[in-house]
């Protein structure tokens, strides 16, 4: 990764409606990271974008909050300091934020991998009939998603079955904390590393477009899902 570069913003360079955006502010003592959806905007004046729902239509933020606006465009991290301007609730919940002065850019990797600590369900695939719905119990396992970026993720278990070896294709099923709740991603076994007694396995994803995200508040496929949290949770607080 680059180092950060500023630059005037632009908005026919770096706006459109649809965007996807991660907004970093301080809430009871408390940094947190939303995922919203750009709606619209005025040159100079403000963003307008989607209430992330996690927050809850009740929550309240005082005009004024500092935050952070982040997102990844043309191969690269995007991001401002910014501060909250307003919240309708009615006749939908909307949020403005305070247009940039400036920006900041970073160029960035292919895939970013960060940690990360979720339950993951993994699926043996029927290779004569991959679309198949119902599977042995012996067919499904457990286990802990240790990291996770835009070309894979590890998975650590606490006993391996003999079906699940390097060159096995899986589904996956797991939370993108803050973004959404992602099912029938299919990845393939790359490797098996033994340790204290647990097995972790290295999965590469194979996006086929049967992968589904049920998005809480945010926009995009379930690839650009993965790689805008991985990026988020690793270079997000440099532009803080």
């Amino acid at each position: 990764m680059n180092d950060i570069a500023e630059a005037s913003p632009s908005p026919a360079s770096f706006l459109s409606v649809g965007l996807a955006l991660k907004l970093s502010l301080t809430l009871d003592g408390q940094k947190v990271m939303y995922g919203s959806t750009l709606l619209g905007w005025k040159d100079h004046a403000w963003l307008v974008c989607e209430w992330p729902l996690p927050l809850g239509h009740d929550h309240r933020v005082e005009s004024g909050t500092p935050c952070t606006v982040s997102y990844l465009h043309d191969g690269k991290l995007v991001g401002y300091r910014s501060e909250i301007r307003e919240l309708i609730t009615a006749p939908v919940p909307l949020l403005f934020v305070a247009y940039p002065k400036t920006v900041e850019e970073m160029h960035l990797r292919k895939h970013f991998r960060a940690s990360a600590s979720e339950p993951i369900l993994l699926m043996k695939t029927d290779m004569a009939n991959p679309s198949a719905s119902v599977l042995p119990a012996a067919s499904y396992l457990g286990g802990l998603l240790k990291d996770l970026s835009g070309g894979g993720c590890s998975v650590t278990l606490v006993q391996r079955p003999p079906w699940l070896r390097p060159g096995t294709t899986v589904r996956l099923e797991f939370e993108l904390p803050g973004l959404g709740h992602i099912t029938n991603l299919t990845g393939v076994v790359k490797n098996v590393d033994v340790r204290q007694g647990s097995e972790t396995v290295g999965i590469e994803f194979r996006f086929d477009e049967m992968e589904y995200i049920e998005y809480r508040g945010w926009g995009g496929s379930v690839k650009s899902a993965i790689e805008q949290w991985a990026t988020q949770k690793i270079v997000a607080p440099s532009l803080s």
